[in-house]
């Protein structure tokens, strides 16, 4: 069989996408492939703010749309790029083994967020984080940032920032630990949906790759992600708002924490659900339910 895998051209999108291929070489060694770069509206329109280009999905749907359309066979995407909505004809294969969920603070000094100085500046172009830090230190101030990781870190000294947040997960990826300077904590900085997790993508009706595929599945991070997946749907992903979400998978419970926040910090609400593996989809709709009764659908209604 050959196929063709579509992802984005970053360094870190071809360092997960190779990784991915030394795997499926591994257990179907007649698999020929081919990389394919697609250049996504993300990519492309580095000088505008997400929200401004279309929020979630601005980094998938191009990929997506080369998966319907037959000219690749599999997508590679970091799950915390997908937004809820699933398109017609496609479906997830599998999902990796999960990397670090956690985010991390990249500084001068290796200075770590307890000891910000007043009127700190902290980069970041996700409102989820920003919400989160402006709640843990009011008087920080928030640059908006685009591109890359090593993009991102070459701001700091071009933009005199005091630090910046990345996920760990592309940082581990791409071998930078050593510039981290804090691994932030779950209960200050809950993760984006999805975080560190790799979904495999292709069309529902090619079986053949599917069986191949699912050998790559690992479960705990499946369950995890589609509980997460399904918080996010249930409170409509799309919308412009502060969301967070970690499914945690332990023995056979697993755990759903959630929170939705106003995008200055100065409201969050945040809830958390347990239940069995083969709830995980019902979670989700349980968290949503419990977080907009705490005040989430009062922001919701304010921004989205």
């Amino acid at each position: 069989m050959n196929i063709k895998i579509g992802t984005r051209g970053s360094k870190l999108a071809l360092a997960q996408t190779n990784s991915v291929l030394e795997s499926i070489k591994k257990i179907a060694p007649d698999i020929t492939a081919e990389i394919c770069v697609i250049k996504t509206s993300g990519d492309i329109m580095q000088d505008v703010s997400l929200l401004q280009i279309g929020g979630q999905g601005v980094f998938v749907k191009e990929i997506e749309e080369a998966l319907l359309s037959g000219s690749i066979d599999l997508a590679v995407h970091s799950m915390k790029d997908v937004p809820g909505e699933t398109p017609d004809g496609l479906t997830f294969a599998a999902m990796l083994p999960r990397e670090d969920v956690r985010d991390i603070l990249v500084s001068r000094g290796n200075i770590k967020m307890e000891f910000m100085p007043r009127g700190a500046k902290i980069g970041t172009g996700s409102l989820r984080r920003g919400a989160q830090i402006k709640a843990m230190l009011p008087d920080v101030t928030i640059v908006p940032l685009r591109g890359n990781i090593d993009t991102r870190l070459k701001k700091i000294e071009t933009e005199n920032l005091t630090g910046i947040i990345l996920a760990a997960a592309g940082m581990k990826r791409l071998g930078y630990m050593e510039k981290i300077a804090q691994y932030l904590p779950i209960e200050l900085m809950l993760p984006a949906v999805g975080q560190g997790a790799l979904g495999l993508q292709i069309r529902k009706a090619d079986s053949e790759l599917a069986n191949v595929l699912a050998k790559l599945n690992h479960a705990a991070t499946a369950a995890e992600v589609t509980a997460e997946r399904s918080y996010l749907r249930a409170l409509g992903g799309g919308c412009r708002l502060p969301i967070a979400a970690l499914g945690k998978l332990a023995g056979k419970e697993l755990s759903l924490e959630g929170l939705v926040a106003a995008p200055n910090g100065a409201s969050i609400c945040r809830d958390k659900v347990r239940g069995e593996i083969a709830e995980a989809e019902e979670l989700g709709k349980r968290l949503a339910d419990m977080i907009m009764e705490k005040g989430g659908k009062k922001l919701l209604n304010l921004v989205c």
